[in-house]
């Protein structure tokens, strides 16, 4: 898992090691309130793989935590710190704010899966096999992660992009290079463009992970997966033509 998370940190970085930093510049009026200078600058990050792994986890689970059990605008650095059992400075030194918490665990969540994904996916020829091998990764990943997906859904469309995997076109293009072979081979529907196609496929686990978590169902999606898989199959292969 070292090694994973090693990968995903390093592509997650570049996006996430600088902030606006507006606190340092603060000053504070007779009510208590902090005012900032209208002209913040910019502060660099410490680099993650600076930090213990032992102490990313242990953030890691608190994010995971906190933010899937309560909205994000009520939850605030010291809280997090608190349940990570971490000083509220190392907090600051590699993140800087909470949204750069939050955004930065959830890329390297999601950046492990990328790493699952494509593994999964080496030697699978077969454009039907290869469908089957990404909704059962996608699955277990909802099974086993449900405070994440609960994160997840909860993150706003318009601040998606915050999220650097979702820019990562490795995992992508992992995506896609299944659907698009399908397309050419024949063997899924063509009939729309490759994005829609790929819409499709997202749309259906991101609602079964979303409905299973508020549902707080206890059978995991995967003991289903022969019928899921089946329904999705069909959704997206092309009819078989009748016989003549």
């Amino acid at each position: 898992m070292k090694n994973t998370r090693s990968k995903s940190q390093s592509k997650t970085s570049p996006k996430t090691r600088t902030k606006t930093d507006t606190a340092s510049k603060s000053s504070t009026t007779n009510s208590g309130h902090s005012t900032s200078e209208s002209q913040p600058e910019a502060v660099a990050l410490a680099p993650l793989s600076d930090m213990r792994p032992a102490t990313l986890d242990k953030i890691e689970k608190a994010v995971r935590e906190l933010f899937a059990s309560s909205d994000a605008s009520d939850i605030t650095m010291i809280q997090i710190a608190k349940a990570a059992n971490v000083s509220l400075q190392t907090l600051y030194k590699y993140f800087g704010d909470k949204q750069t918490v939050l955004y930065t665990i959830m890329d390297l969540v999601l950046g492990r899966l990328a790493v699952r994904m494509m593994d999964h996916l080496q030697g699978i020829d077969s454009v039907e096999d290869r469908l089957r091998k990404t909704l059962w990764v996608c699955l277990d990943f909802v099974d086993t992660h449900p405070d994440a997906v609960m994160v997840l859904s909860k993150v706003s469309i318009a601040r998606f992009h915050n999220i650097a995997i979702y820019n990562n076109k490795e995992l992508i293009n992992a995506f896609l290079s299944v659907l698009e072979d399908g397309q050419k081979r024949g063997v899924l529907v063509d009939t729309v463009p490759l994005h829609i196609l790929f819409d499709v496929f997202m749309g259906f686990i991101s609602r079964l992970g979303i409905m299973k978590t508020i549902r707080q169902a206890d059978a995991p999606l995967s003991a289903n997966f022969d019928a899921l898989f089946n329904i999705l199959w069909r959704s997206m292969s092309k009819p078989e033509l009748p016989a003549s």
